[in-house]
This record gives C-alpha cells, sequence and structure tokens, in this order.
C-alpha cells in the first residue's frame, strides 16, 4: 500500500527546500503562517519517526505477503580438502533450493494485521503532522500578538516618561506632592517590567519557531497578514475520529487479527512446497565406494510438506499473550477516546468563558480609546461645558499622558484576550477532527 503524492504538498516541500537552502541569508524576513507549517512538519523528529513507522509498517506487510512469493537460494559447497570416510550426505558442487507457503489460515490473519498495522502508521503520520501544525500555528500566532504588544508597550514608555517629566516639574514647583512623582515613576517602573516581559516572550517564541522550522534564530518576523482569520467553533460541530484516535482503534484490529492468528496457528494444517536441485561431485572424494552405483551429477526433488498442529503449549502460551496485547489495545483506544470527549467538554466551556473575555477586553479598548479622542478634544479646543459652576476641569497634560497610557494598556489586554480565543479554537478544532479545514485555509 502506498500514499498517493499531493502535488499542493509536493510543491510546498519544494518551496519549503528552497527556503531552507536560503536560510543563511534571511534576516529578520517576513515569513508567512502557511510556510512556518510547512516547514515545521518537514522539520519535525515526530514526523519523520512516523514516517519511518509508515516504511517500516509497508515492510512488514509484504514481508507477510510474499512468504507465499516462491523464495530462491543458491549455495556452494566445494571440497576445500581430500575427503575420506562417508560424510552423511553427498558432496555437491553447489544446489538450488525453491520452497513457499502454500495454505495457511494464519497467515491470513498475520496479513489482515500488518495491513491494519500499516493504516494505523499512517493514521499516526496524519496525527502526528497536525499537531505540529498546531504548535507552529499557535506559536506564530502568539509571536505576532507579542510584537503587536511590543509595539503598544514602547508607546506606552514614551507616554510614562513624559508623565515622570510632568509630574518631576510639578513636584519641583510644589503643585503636587513628591507622592505623585514616586506614583509616576511607579507607572514607568511597570510598564518597563512588562516590556521586559513581552521582549522575553518573543525571545521565547523565536527560538521555538526556529527550533520547529530550521530556520536560524531570529530570522522569522511573522506577518500579520498571512494568518486567515480563526472561524468561531463550538462543541456543538459535528465531531470527526482524531487521527491518533483512529490510529488507536486501528492497532487494536491489528493486535486482535495478530491473536487470531495464533490461536489458528494450534487448529489448522499449513502446506508448503519445497523443490531442490543438487549438483553433485566425486572430485576429491570416494563417495562412490559406499554405494551400489555410481553417485549422479544431477538431483532434483520436489514435495509438498503439510505440518498438522497436534500438541504444542508454546503456541498455546504465546496465543494467550497476544489475546491479552489484543485486548489492552483495545482499551486503549477506547480511553483514548474517552479522554479527548472530555476535553472537548473542558475547550467548549472555557471557550465560551474566553469568548466573554476577548468581548469585553474589546470593547475596554474601544472605550478607552473614545476617552482619549475626548481628552486630546477637550485639550485643543477647550471644554465644551464651559468654564461655569459644575462644569468639568479642563484636563492636564497629566491626565492626557495617563490616558494615553491606559488606552495602550487596554489594548494590550485586548490582543492578549484574542489571542488566548484564538488558541482554544485552534485547540478545539483539533479536537474535534477539524484541523485540516485550518490548514486548508493556510493553504488558500
Amino acid at each position: 500500500m502506498t500514499i498517493a503524492a499531493n502535488p499542493h504538498s509536493l510543491l510546498a516541500a519544494f518551496f519549503a527546500g528552497t527556503l531552507l537552502s536560503l536560510a543563511p541569508s534571511l534576516v529578520h524576513a517576513q515569513v508567512s503562517l502557511g510556510t512556518v507549517v510547512d516547514l515545521a512538519q518537514r522539520n519535525s523528529t515526530s514526523v519523520r519517526i512516523a514516517q519511518a513507522d509508515v516504511n517500516k509498517a509497508q515492510a512488514s506487510l509484504s514481508q507477510t505477503q510474499e512468504v507465499f512469493v516462491p523464495s530462491l537460494q543458491f549455495g556452494t559447497g566445494i571440497p576445500a580438502f581430500p575427503e575420506e570416510g562417508f560424510t552423511g550426505s553427498p558432496p555437491t558442487l553447489w544446489s538450488a533450493t525453491v520452497q513457499s507457503l502454500v495454505f495457511s489460515v494464519p497467515q491470513k490473519h498475520y496479513i489482515d494485521s500488518a495491513r491494519a498495522g500499516l493504516q494505523a502508521a499512517n493514521a499516526n503520520l496524519k496525527d502526528a503532522r497536525e499537531q505540529v501544525a498546531l504548535e507552529a500555528s499557535t506559536a506564530y500566532i502568539e509571536l505576532d500578538t507579542v510584537n503587536q504588544e511590543l509595539l503598544a508597550a514602547g508607546q506606552q514608555q514614551g507616554f510614562a516618561s513624559r508623565l515622570v517629566d510632568i509630574e518631576q516639574q510639578r513636584a519641583e514647583a510644589g503643585v503636587d506632592p513628591l507622592s505623585e512623582l514616586l506614583q509616576a515613576r511607579l507607572t514607568a517602573a511597570n510598564i518597563k517590567l512588562r516590556k521586559v516581559h513581552l521582549e522575553s516572550r518573543a525571545a521565547l517564541l523565536g527560538k521555538q519557531l526556529s527550533v520547529l522550522t530550521g530556520l536560524p534564530l531570529g530570522s522569522i518576523t511573522a506577518d500579520h497578514a498571512s494568518i486567515p482569520e480563526i472561524p468561531p467553533v463550538s462543541g456543538e460541530l459535528k465531531p470527526q475520529r482524531l487521527a491518533g484516535i483512529e490510529a488507536a482503534h486501528l492497532q487494536a484490529r491489528s493486535r486482535a487479527a495478530v491473536a487470531k492468528g495464533d490461536e489458528d496457528l494450534n487448529l489448522f494444517p499449513q502446506l508448503s512446497f519445497l523443490a531442490q536441485y543438487n549438483r553433485n561431485t566425486t572430485l576429491l572424494n570416494n563417495v562412490n565406494s559406499f554405494f551400489a552405483r555410481p553417485l549422479p551429477a544431477n538431483n532434483f526433488s520436489s514435495g509438498f510438506a503439510i505440518q498438522v498442529p497436534i500438541f504444542d503449549m508454546g503456541h498455546h502460551a504465546k496465543s494467550r499473550e497476544s489475546a491479552a496485547e489484543a485486548l489492552r489495545s483495545t482499551v486503549e483506544a477506547e480511553q483514548a477516546e474517552r479522554q479527548n470527549e472530555l476535553q472537548i467538554a473542558e475547550l467548549t466551556g472555557s471557550l465560551k468563558e474566553l469568548d466573554a473575555q476577548a468581548e469585553v477586553a474589546s470593547l475596554k479598548q474601544q472605550i478607552a480609546g473614545e476617552q482619549l479622542k475626548t481628552v486630546l478634544t477637550e485639550l485643543e479646543v477647550g471644554n465644551v461645558a464651559g468654564a461655569g459652576p459644575g462644569a468639568p476641569a479642563q484636563p492636564s497634560p497629566r491626565e492626557e499622558q495617563l490616558t494615553r497610557i491606559d488606552e495602550r494598556q487596554k489594548l494590550q489586554d485586548s490582543l492578549d484576550a484574542g489571542f488566548d480565543l484564538s488558541k482554544a479554537r485552534l485547540g478545539l478544532l483539533r479536537a474535534l477532527g477539524h484541523m485540516q479545514d485550518w490548514l486548508n485555509e493556510l493553504h488558500k
């Protein structure tokens, strides 16, 4: 059984290989999410291990099928020294043997087992590719989010610096107490701390993407335009069996077929075919003195061998061991399926909460933006409410910087909430078996 080549996959692999060959010359180049996923799948050790398992399973299937194909063996037996006496077997110059299995009920079960094992290996390969795609997509989207937050944090730092200057002047003039200056410095220090934290996150994500893709460290800059919109998803979406769970069920089927074959090995006879040709020799030996007639040069024999099981405790024990392994594999597959159902339920519940949190954070950011517009307008044209009794005070430069800092902070909070929501949606897509839908979006 072979895997059909996908032209799109071959094109992506060619592009990925070209990009890898040019990797040393890439310095902070924008690399699309689709390319990162392709490179990660190409570079992943888990994917390569899964591909090796597929190759092994293909060889195992061929091995079980080809026992019915006659095998030919050739050997020589030229004497090294003159022989003396009767050696027990006719001396030969060379011999050829043809043998094959003709009929075996257990072998059919072993073939079914190998075929199911190959299907399981292919399913494991698909599961490994989807898992790598999830990890690469999550890291890339988070890096893009952190980069946007770093930009906002840098702007915040500038506003905080101006705020400290304002409070320094007001404190020196005796307008504000020293505590206001200290509070401004604390605000600036907190912003600096958050910026350092974001820079550490960006460095870690860059390292993670470098390890995933094999590209040099620091050579990947996220391209926001390459990230498709993750559609809203819920637990009500019709689930499909995960490739990993499908592999577990196929592995259980494979071991059950082995157990059936081991059981039938104790019940049904097997039929084999054998043919042999020997080219005998009388050189360097006195073999003719032991026989009534001279030893013929050409000797050929053939026949069918029937093996009938009568009593073999070793095979009985082996069949019980195989049955126990099959039962264990079945239970493990059921356990994996139940765990995935629980994960879907947990992700569905948390997704609703994250969706609400993202909406709240977005509204707060919009409100902060409108408040900033109001403050900037009042600073530019004056307080439209006038200067009468009860009218609000004219905004000060200090309030302007605080409003700007708050608006940038609300933007970062909104970006964080949006990333958490995107991460949960991707996780739910994966748990529901719809990760391929996301990969299709990437390769459009």
